[in-house]
């Protein structure tokens, strides 16, 4: 048994104290005697919401897994024109002249933009980790510094 497979997050240790060996949660560092039966999955201890609700505007450029939108057929922008876009789109939105909404609405790559860019709630695992990670960060009501993911450049805005 000293070479048995473990699910994914957990590693065997053994005790100085007792010489018997237990097993270590990777992502909580809470440790078992038990051989454990699955995977270690992350603990959010009550600090994390379960799902948000997000809108978002997205920018595609040419490296965009999918360089085409509603908007345009053939994305052709570079990246850091998309950034400067977004950051743009950003300003936009902070100094007051327009609301997400209004951005997200008109200029947003993603379907969603038919709905001002409300993405509707959803858990984690449902986005991509980059995207995932920032929205759940958010407080409502707050909006995100620029997110890239294989999708493209987005700014996100908590709504729930």
């Amino acid at each position: 048994m000293a070479n048995e497979e473990l699910p994914k997050g957990w590693e065997k240790r053994l005790s100085r104290s007792t010489g018997q060996h237990y097993y270590l949660n990777i992502y909580t560092k809470e440790s078992q005697w038990d051989v454990p039966s699955k995977p270690a999955q992350p603990c959010d201890n009550g600090d994390g919401p379960e799902e948000v609700q997000c809108s978002h505007i997205l920018v595609k450029h040419a490296g965009s897994r999918r360089p085409s939108s509603w908007r345009e057929e053939n994305i052709t922008r570079s990246k850091e024109e998309a950034l400067d876009l977004i950051k743009s789109y950003r300003e936009q939105i902070t100094s007051g002249k327009a609301t997400f909404t209004e951005i997200a609405s008109k200029y947003s790559d993603c379907s969603s933009a038919k709905r001002g860019g409300d993405l509707g709630p959803f858990g984690r695992g449902a986005m991509q980790k980059p995207f995932e990670q920032a929205a759940f960060a958010l407080k409502v009501g707050e909006m995100s510094s620029p997110v890239h993911t294989d999708s493209g450049i987005h700014i996100i805005e908590r709504t729930a």
